[in-house]
C-alpha cells in the first residue's frame, strides 16, 4: 500500500467518505455523483460538497463539476486499509469473541479507524491471515490486494444447479437474522429445487437435507459459488 496514504492523517469522517466513495464507484471503476454519495452517507450534498474539496486537496479523489468524483490510486490505497482493519476485526469479533455475524458490523465500523498499521499486521497474523470476512466479503492483504474467486447470485442458478453460499449481504442485520433461522451461512450447499415462476422465488435444498423457500429479494443478496 502507498506509504504516502500511511502517514498523512485522515479524520473518521474522510475515512468514511473515501470507503463510501470506493464502494459506490464499483472500486474505482466508474464516476460517483455527489447525490449518491449523500444518500449514501445519508448526509446533505452541501455537506458531500465541503468534503470532496478537503479530500482532493489530499490527493485522494479528482472532482470536476458535472462529471462527478473519481477516486485516485492514493484514494484506493486508503480505502483498502480501512477495508481490511473493518474485515479484520470482523473475523477477530466472531472467531475470538463469539460475537453473531449480525452484531459485528457496527461494532467493526469504530475499531476500523485504529491507526496503527502494526496492530492491522498483528491481528492479521493472530487469525491465521483470512481470505474473507464472517460474511464471505474478501479481505485485503497489506499490499490491498483482493483475491476474488468465481461466483453469481442465487437468483441467476438454474433449477437443480448445486453450489455452495459464499458470501452474502451484511448492510442489514436482520437479513443475517433471517439467514440464521432458515440454515443459510457461509459454506452452506444448495441446491435450486424450483423457481416459482409468479414471483421467482426459490425452493432450495440446503446441506442436502433441509427444505426452505427463499424470495427473490433474499436470493438476490446471496452470492453463490457454482458446482
Amino acid at each position: 500500500m502507498n506509504k504516502t496514504v500511511d502517514e498523512m492523517s485522515f479524520s473518521f469522517a474522510e475515512e468514511n467518505y473515501i470507503k463510501a466513495i470506493f464502494h459506490l464507484s464499483n472500486w474505482g471503476e466508474i464516476s460517483v455523483s455527489t447525490n449518491s454519495i449523500a444518500d449514501q452517507l445519508n448526509t446533505k450534498p452541501a455537506s458531500v460538497s465541503d468534503m470532496i474539496k478537503k479530500l482532493a486537496n489530499k490527493g485522494v479523489i479528482n472532482y470536476r463539476k458535472y462529471q462527478g468524483v473519481e477516486i485516485t490510486s492514493k484514494g484506493k490505497s486508503l480505502a483498502l486499509q480501512v477495508i481490511r482493519k473493518h474485515r479484520l476485526w470482523e473475523v477477530f469479533l466472531v472467531e475470538k469473541l463469539r460475537f453473531k455475524w449480525d452484531e459485528v458490523h457496527e461494532i467493526a465500523e469504530q475499531l476500523e479507524h485504529v491507526k496503527s498499521p502494526r496492530l492491522t499486521d498483528k491481528l492479521d497474523e493472530f487469525l491465521g491471515y483470512p481470505k474473507v470476512d464472517p460474511h464471505g466479503d474478501p479481505i485485503p492483504n497489506k499490499n490491498g490486494e483482493v483475491k476474488v474467486g468465481p461466483k453469481l447470485g442465487l437468483s441467476q442458478m438454474e433449477e437443480g444447479s448445486q453450489g455452495t453460499v459464499v458470501q452474502v449481504d451484511d448492510s442489514n442485520p436482520a437479513f443475517l437474522k433471517y439467514l440464521d433461522k432458515i440454515g443459510i451461512y457461509i459454506g452452506a450447499r444448495i441446491k435450486v429445487n424450483e423457481r416459482v415462476e409468479f414471483d421467482g422465488s426459490l425452493e432450495l435444498i440446503i446441506d442436502n437435507n433441509q427444505k426452505q423457500f427463499v424470495s427473490s429479494e433474499a436470493a438476490n443478496n446471496i452470492l453463490v459459488a457454482k458446482e
